[in-house]
């Protein structure tokens, strides 16, 4: 996982959020009460456009949100999650099929949560 400052996606510009590969899960124990998880999730422009990958958001084991897949030099996909009650979230990013896939490099662009 790499925190950023100044990624892109598709060309637009957003000031923050979080790099992973085309494969990978990333959980996060919430330490307090949350009622939502925001994000724009896409392929990342230093991929120069490769990669096709689909995202999942997890809560407690359970998947609350997924993504079609999403390709290089296609516009960001909104992310809104519903946590109320939630204790775990888990970011999963999935590759379409082979290495260049796996490789690309995935956003979640302005990723937040909303806790009390």
């Amino acid at each position: 996982m790499w925190q950023r400052y100044g990624l892109s996606v598709d060309g637009k510009r957003y000031a923050r959020g979080v790099t992973v590969h085309g494969d990978s899960s990333v959980t996060i124990a919430l330490n307090r009460q949350c009622t939502a998880y925001d994000a724009l999730a896409g392929v990342d422009d230093l991929t120069l456009g490769l990669g096709k990958v689909s995202f999942s958001v997890y809560a407690d084991g359970v998947r609350l949100w997924r993504s079609g897949m999403v390709r290089g030099r296609e516009p960001a996909v909104p992310v809104h999650v519903d946590l109320t009650g939630r204790t775990t979230v888990r970011l999963v990013v999935e590759p379409h099929s082979n290495a260049i896939d796996r490789a690309a490099l995935a956003d979640w662009a302005e990723s937040r949560f909303t806790c009390r």
